[in-house]
C-alpha cells in the first residue's frame, strides 16, 4: 500500500470520525430533553450524571481520533512532503 493510499485513508476517516463527533454534540445540544428521555427509560441517571456521561464520552472520542488518526495522519503528511 502506497503512502498516498495511507494518506487517502487516515483523511477520510479523521473526516468521518469529527463528523459523527459534530453530529453527537449537535444532537445532545439539540434535542437534549428527547435523548434524556430516551436514556432514562433504561437507565435510572439524573440530568447532571447524563451530561457528564456524554461529556466524558465525547472527549474520550475527540481523545481517540486524535490518536488513532489525525497524529498518524500528521506523520504520513510529514513523511511523504520528506520524500519517502
Amino acid at each position: 500500500m502506497s503512502w498516498t493510499a495511507i494518506h487517502a485513508f487516515l483523511f477520510w476517516c479523521t473526516l468521518l470520525n469529527y463528523g459523527v463527533l459534530l453530529l453527537w454534540f449537535g444532537v445532545f445540544c439539540a434535542a437534549h430533553a428527547w435523548l434524556f428521555r430516551l436514556h432514562t427509560r433504561w437507565f435510572e441517571l439524573s440530568t447532571e450524571r447524563f451530561d457528564a456521561v456524554h461529556y466524558a464520552g465525547m472527549a474520550c472520542y475527540k481523545i481517540g481520533i486524535l490518536l488513532f488518526n489525525l497524529a498518524p495522519l500528521i506523520a504520513v503528511s510529514i513523511i511523504t512532503r520528506n520524500g519517502a
